[in-house]
């Protein structure tokens, strides 16, 4: 009767919801907003500080999916302009380093092509013609070559000659064969054998010439040195590199000979690599593989043979990102993840560090994942993706001595002005394991009313080792439109908080994350702010890992909704597709080594304790948390005779949300079957 009610429930949910907000002035954020939504991604500011060209994003509802495409304005936010007439997606822009050009990549019918953009003309030409997909855009010194990197494919392996098929019959296809570590990943499928190698084009157009070689992959970012005699890269060139996959070095490559130069070698990775100006010190990022759950990575120097090498990030517990060198070459530009706020700092070559703005974000429009980038001016002047909890990502500027930014565009004006959206608070508590400070958000339904208790949703988030912020996310919204009270912690595990917290799931998970999540809800409970019989629990991925944990460890909740989850993690080690990661890192040795542990943080381990009415989530074409996982999880329940149903997505993989579709699915199936279980039918017959 419940299953049946709770179809009934999903039929209306989405119509119900829409014609009862248009008797207001400001409705709550509704289903179908998630397709106006627009956030802007990789601002780029010109050298002289004057113009700034983004990724404008957004969904078109027709086709289901986003789309971006480049615009262009003056530093001072006039001018808002798209950067050409062209339809096609657009990514990656870069300046010249005059300022007179920009480099980016566009669409074409035959793929992905890399364009000019002439700034005074604002013309814009074609210059490859390439077998694969460029990236890593990065120009010379002097303007006048663009370095990129492009996978160059080779044939699979054969094994047997099969016998000619007569003319005209129709045979099943060839069997599908690989000998590789890394064969299919998540979002992209089986992945073509071949390697990705480092190009230069001219950039007045002409032949791309490929400098790197061998059977390695050359991905990342590439960095020119001054004279244009050589390109930094990062790689793992190492004889085992299939196996030794964590492990990377900095790499030296002659332009002219293609002759490459290892510069560092210790164990772990080491990338990023960013000649300085004077081209005499090589910045990267790195740290030493200590074969943990998580480690910091920091920020080195050395000089540019090699020599010399020194970490100037040693004093800050947080991992270091997307540095980029100040023109004076006295320090460099980097951001990081600190209690839940994506920061942008400076640090001298010496050391010496600075906070310069705070709420980078904005591009995961889903959830409230750290994301965003920023680029700096020669004078100083920094452009980047602003968020806040009431709307995606902005262009902000910064400029050099400023305390705070100035906001350049509002891409959510038009719509977001006239929804009345849940007020998002920050809320700390104490563990009851330890005694550490936790942190973690609340969402509070529009039109709150303080006298009232509210039904709890808990969102528990991926990873783990990710975080949650103080950031825009749709899905969170839709809850509190729901009427739902919205909790979303960062337990032990989560990054912003050292190496040390994070490193607390070492062979330990899932663990005391678990306590976290359930202090936070008590927490919640003597702030009276929500109604003890009325809690519910979701989450996706290792959120999906830590809901099945919950109802296996208590009954307090009235429904769940384990979302691509990790169920058995003998199983999910050896199916998906970085099957080859987990062992050591996550748990002592691999699965058929160590089963005990295995079996023991699987949650499937306490399927015989779960009373609670659950829905199991997953996309068809996930290879992350394979459907296999969802499938044991749903036949455990249903031959325990739990109220149970399973929810398979066609088409998607582990990022069920990245269609906006999908993500409207996953909320409305979420929220119909919470609805199901809410007890209402129950108050209504008394």
């Amino acid at each position: 009767m419940l299953i049946r009610t709770f179809f009934l429930l999903l039929v209306n949910f989405l119509f119900i919801q829409e014609a009862a907000l248009q008797t207001t002035e400001l409705s709550p954020f509704s289903y179908l907003d998630v397709f106006e939504l627009e956030y802007a991604s990789d601002p780029q500011i010109s050298p002289d500080g004057e113009h700034i060209v983004y990724r404008r994003m957004g969904f078109d509802i027709m086709k289901d999916r986003s789309a971006g495409q480049l615009w262009i304005m003056d530093a001072d936010g006039s001018n808002h302009q798209k950067l050409s007439t062209r339809e096609g997606s657009e990514s990656s822009p870069r300046w010249s380093p005059t300022g007179d050009r920009l480099v980016f990549t566009s669409s074409t019918d035959e793929g992905s092509e890399i364009y000019v953009y002439w700034v005074n003309t604002s013309r814009i030409a074609r210059l490859s013609q390439l077998e694969n997909s460029p990236g890593s855009l990065s120009w010379s010194a002097d303007g006048t070559m663009i370095a990129f990197t492009m996978m160059v494919n080779q044939s699979p392996p054969v094994i047997a000659r099969m016998p000619a098929k007569p003319k005209g019959a129709k045979w099943a296809d060839s069997p599908r064969i690989t000998d590789r570590l890394k064969h299919e990943a998540d979002g992209r499928g089986y992945l073509k054998p071949g390697f990705t190698h480092i190009f230069v084009i001219p950039a007045e157009g002409g032949s791309a010439r490929q400098l790197s070689s061998g059977d390695f992959n050359h991905r990342g970012s590439l960095s020119w040195s001054p004279d244009g005699e050589s390109i930094y890269f990062s790689a793992n060139r190492n004889e085992d590199w299939e196996y030794d996959f964590r492990n990377s070095e900095i790499y030296q490559l002659a332009v002219n000979t293609g002759e490459i130069t290892a510069l560092t070698e210790r164990k772990g990775p080491d990338y990023s690599p960013q000649a300085s100006p004077d081209g005499n010190t090589i910045a990267y990022l790195s740290y030493e593989d200590k074969v943990q759950a998580y480690q910091v990575t920091h920020l080195y120097l050395m000089d540019k043979k090699g020599e010399n090498k020194r970490n100037i990030s040693a004093n800050i517990d947080r991992s270091i990102g997307d540095i980029q060198w100040a023109k004076d070459g006295n320090g460099l530009y980097f951001t990081y993840d600190d209690w839940g706020d994506t920061k942008i700092g400076y640090i001298s070559t010496s050391g010496a560090q600075k906070d310069l703005a705070n709420q980078m974000g904005g591009t995961t429009i889903g959830r409230p994942y750290a994301s965003g980038s920023f680029s700096v001016a020669t004078d100083g002047t920094i452009a980047f993706t602003h968020t806040s909890t009431s709307r995606p990502a902005d262009i902000a500027l910064l400029n050099k001595g400023q305390a705070e930014p100035k906001l350049l565009t509002k891409l959510n004006n038009d719509l977001l002005t006239y929804r009345e959206l849940g007020q998002v608070e920050e809320v700390k508590y104490t563990s009851t394991f330890d005694g550490r400070t936790i942190q973690g958000w609340i969402v509070k339904p529009p039109a709150y009313d303080p006298t009232k208790k509210y039904p709890l949703l808990v969102e528990n988030h991926g990873g783990p080792i990710l975080n949650y912020g103080a950031r825009f996310s749709a899905e969170m919204q839709l809850y509190a439109a729901a009427g739902y009270l919205v909790f979303y912690p960062n337990p032990r595990g989560s990054t912003g908080y050292g190496e040390e917290f994070a490193n607390l799931l070492f062979n330990n998970y899932p663990g005391e994350d678990y306590q976290d999540v359930m202090d936070g809800v008590d927490y919640l409970l003597k702030e009276n702010l929500i109604d003890e019989d009325q809690l519910y629990v979701t989450g996706g991925s290792a959120g999906g890992i830590m809901t099945a944990w919950m109802v296996g460890k208590n009954n307090r909740f009235r429904a769940a909704v384990v979302a691509k989850p990790v169920v058995n993690w003998i199983s999910k080690t050896l199916v998906a597709d970085n099957y080859y990661g987990y062992a050591n890192y996550r748990m002592k040795g691999q699965p058929w080594e160590n089963v005990e542990d295995y079996w023991r943080f699987s949650p499937l381990s306490l399927v015989e304790n779960i009373q609670t009415p659950t829905m199991v989530m997953v996309g068809m074409n996930d290879l992350r948390t394979p459907p296999s996982e969802a499938k044991q999880l749903y036949h455990a329940l249903k031959l325990r005779k739990i109220e149970t149903v399973l929810v398979e997505i066609p088409g998607a993989s582990h990022g069920i949300a990245s269609r906006p579709s999908n993500l409207i699915t996953k909320i409305a199936h979420t929220l119909a079957w919470f609805e199901t279980y809410s007890g209402k039918e129950e108050e209504e017959g008394e």
